[in-house]
């Protein structure tokens, strides 16, 4: 029992879902059975879970406020990110991992024409909300480009850079530097290159492949963390023969140029590389030096237990024709993951605060250059690795390449003072966007697609040409990374404009046959206003006309929501209505064939999980009147009373949102029937409370623009095309399914329909989102 006690105060956040999810303690008495589900309780509490409130007008979320969700949900509290505004996820620190899935191109009236396609969407993610049509890149406003955000306060531990801030020291032990040197200062022997480093990074070397003739400095000395340093620069010009020495500085370790010459190439020059090394054929028009004078000079300057710096020093010695075999490569030094180096001019900037390879200056000074790369090195083994990796280095990159699309913007003032103060004082940057504050603390985040996804150079961007190719990635290496952004696409036949067009047209028409109900036949001198008021009871009525084509008349009754129309159907069909008994149903078309499997899976569908409708309210009631007279049912979490979009009335119904399915059973039972100061209610199952709602009004009031209540008779039969699209997306739906059954438990998963904009308008776009094995509804 004691050891069971320790091992629950010993759990690391991370691991609470883990022991959540393993095999029960053996129970050997009843306090160690007690202790086992006080365990057990402790470690479901502390799993994170998603609470949003999304309906009516607070369903429609602009990309600040997504950006928002997904800036705390990636860094949260403890790296001064602030809670989102319209929604909370408690227990952030518990998260196992954030996964953005992005369907390119593709908006809310493509989930909605392929709503039964969907099927994995519609069951797991309870949570949806709208987005603007896309404005600019997507993927680029989604990490932060362009968005306007609040600024935040300085927590203790970061660096204010006066927007946000930059992680001073979090994840430390991930530091490419501090993996390959420790944090411990050490002297420049433990900088210089082995053996094995100078030949995997092309260093010539004695009895190498292409390195006969090749001058060795003998420099054969040991090293000692005395020895001197020098720093090595050339400037090259490409000849028939490949790539030659024009140029060459050497500096001792005071910075004194030793050498600084120009060299003429043996072979004819076929281009001066003028823009890099500043040489031009005046210049060396008049010049006698070749290289082997510059060889010997090398040779004869050079003390035996000389150690060589550059940056990128083996194309500079293979030029110089020349072996030396103690070296420190400052574009090693520095180290980055995956093999990526940093350039000279960016270290120079960020390490030293100096400005070097100046645009306005004609090429590059090979003395500066090796005086740079000198200086970079003597700072490394100044300061020692830990105080180089809590510069930040990947940050600060991906904040100067943020701003280099905003000119305007300051990335790095240069400091003009030295190595010190550049700890003490750290640059000045523009806002560095969350992947970027991920990155540097060493969280690599992963962006997978096919299209172009890279931003700011900040993650792993891999292209693939279908969507298999993308989620065989996504399977391997989304669990290796704490943010991904995935993005599947359609092909570009599926998303054409002139394909968008018509199918707004085809959702529009079956939306108006889905809200429109035929009731009848009555008699000849029925009374409508009676026929009105007992429909109106249903719900609230967008147009009402009388047929008179038939033997008898009937009426067409066509209603703003979707429930109002089900519950007339449901309540009203066989009943007594201005004398006559009647018949109601939905006009007959091609789009209401499969009418009734699409309301059974809006019932079904999980964001309408606990809501029910209810009508009959008077609109002279407030929002506060009908908290008040709800107040008796159990377990009400909200009430949501549309209002008409145009007018700005409330509506003659409302949608109680409840936190058990079973007390909104129990309050439907209740509530039909239900008089309330003088108007008795009725209610059903929810069908479109949320996003929904609002987007069936902007299709109606966009179909009445266009002058068209016309009915989808008219509609042609399903094409082949339309077919084709139907087994995409399912399969899409699929790929999606595969990828969250594999996320970890405790991982927010977010999927956007981005939006579209075309010749034939814009189209919203739809986001779904979830904690998997948030409220126990992950899989399906």
């Amino acid at each position: 029992m004691e050891e069971l006690f320790y091992m629950l105060l010993l759990v690391p956040k991370q691991y609470t879902v883990l022991l959540y999810n393993s095999p029960p303690v053996p129970q050997t008495s009843v306090v160690t059975r007690n202790l086992s589900l006080l365990a057990f309780s402790f470690l479901q509490e502390k799993s994170s879970h998603l609470s949003a409130v999304l309906l009516g007008e607070d369903c429609e979320i602009s990309l600040e406020q997504l950006y928002e969700l997904l800036q705390y949900a990636a860094l949260g509290k403890r790296h001064n990110a602030a809670q989102p505004s319209w929604c909370r996820i408690y227990h952030q620190s518990h998260l196992a991992g954030v996964v953005v899935i992005v369907l390119h191109e593709m908006s809310q009236l493509h989930f909605y024409k392929f709503y039964l396609q969907f099927k994995h969407l519609r069951k797991v993610f309870r949570h949806r909300f709208t987005l603007p049509p896309p404005s600019a890149n997507f993927l680029t406003s989604l990490c932060g480009e362009g968005v306007s955000l609040n600024p935040q306060g300085t927590a203790q531990g970061l660096i204010s850079t006066g927007v946000e801030c930059i992680p001073k020291s979090s994840g430390l032990q991930c530091d490419p530097i501090i993996r390959k040197y420790g944090k411990e200062k050490r002297g420049l022997t433990s900088y210089t290159l082995t053996s094995e480093e100078l030949k995997k990074n092309d260093y010539p070397m004695r009895d190498s492949p292409g390195c006969k003739g090749y001058m060795y400095t003998e420099c054969d000395l040991q090293r000692t963390d005395s020895s001197p340093l020098f720093g090595l620069d050339c400037e090259m010009c490409l000849t028939a023969k490949g790539n030659e020495v024009t140029r060459v500085s050497l500096v001792d370790a005071e910075g004194q140029c030793l050498l600084n010459e120009l060299v003429k190439p043996e072979s004819v020059i076929v281009n001066y590389c003028t823009r890099y090394s500043g040489v031009t054929r005046k210049m060396l028009l008049p010049v006698k030096t070749r290289l082997p004078d510059i060889q010997t000079r090398l040779k004869k300057i050079l003390p035996h237990d000389a150690v060589l710096v550059g940056h990128s020093l083996n194309a500079d010695l293979r030029a110089l024709q020349m072996i030396h075999p103690s070296v420190i490569d400052t574009s090693l030094l520095f180290a980055r993951n995956e093999g990526r180096r940093f350039k000279l001019k960016f270290l120079a900037k960020a390490v030293l605060g100096k400005e070097i390879q100046c645009e306005q200056r004609l090429g590059h000074d090979p003395a500066e250059d090796a005086r740079a790369a000198l200086e970079l090195a003597q700072f490394f083994i100044k300061k020692g690795p830990a105080k180089v990796a809590e510069l930040n280095l990947e940050m600060l990159l991906a904040a100067e390449r943020q701003t280099e699309v905003s000119p305007n913007k300051s990335v790095m003032q240069p400091q003009q003072c030295g190595a010190q103060k550049q700890l003490n004082d750290p640059p000045h940057l523009s806002r560095p966007r969350f992947l970027a504050c991920l990155q540097g603390m060493g969280q690599k985040p992963l962006l997978l697609g096919r299209q172009e996804l890279d931003y700011s150079g900040l993650c792993q961007s891999d292209l693939s040409t279908s969507n298999k190719q993308i989620l065989q990635r996504a399977l391997e290496d989304v669990p290796l990374s704490t943010f991904s952004i995935i993005q599947f696409s359609l092909d570009p036949e599926y998303v054409a404009s002139h394909c968008l067009a018509g199918f707004c047209e085809k959702v529009r028409n079956k939306l108006t046959d889905m809200l429109t109900i035929y009731a009848g036949p009555f008699e000849e001198d029925f009374c409508l206003k009676s026929v009105k008021k007992e429909f109106g009871r249903c719900g609230p009525i967008r147009s009402l006309t009388v047929v008179t084509e038939t033997y008898q008349p009937y009426v067409c009754i066509q209603y703003n929501v979707l429930e109002a129309a089900q519950l007339a159907v449901e309540s009203l069909n066989g009943a007594e209505v201005a004398g006559s008994c009647i018949k109601v149903q939905r006009p007959i078309t091609a789009a209401t064939l499969d009418c009734d499997v699409l309301i059974k899976e809006l019932e079904l569908d999980i964001e309408n999980e606990g809501v029910i409708y209810v009508a009959g309210i008077k609109r002279s009631l407030t929002e506060t009147d009908l908290q008040e007279e709800f107040s008796p049912l159990k377990d009400l979490e909200t009430l949501f009373l549309p209002k008409d979009l145009q007018s700005g009335k409330h509506s003659t119904c409302c949608f109680l949102k409840f936190q058990k399915s079973q007390s909104a059973a129990d309050a439907l039972e209740a509530i039909n029937g239900w008089a309330v100061r003088g108007s008795t209610l009725r209610s059903r199952h929810a069908l479109a409370s949320g996003h929904l709602w609002r987007w069936i009004w902007q299709m109606n009031h966009s179909s009445e623009k266009q002058g068209g209540n016309s009915l989808s008779e008219k509609m042609a039969p399903l094409s082949d095309f339309e077919q084709d699209v139907k087994k995409k997306v399912k399969k899409l739906d699929h790929h999606i399914k595969k990828l969250y059954r594999s996320l970890q438990d405790n991982t927010l998963c977010v999927v956007l329909f981005p939006g579209m904009n075309s010749i034939h308008g814009s189209q919203s776009g739809l986001g779904l989102m979830g904690i998997k094995d948030d409220g126990g509804s992950s899989a399906c």
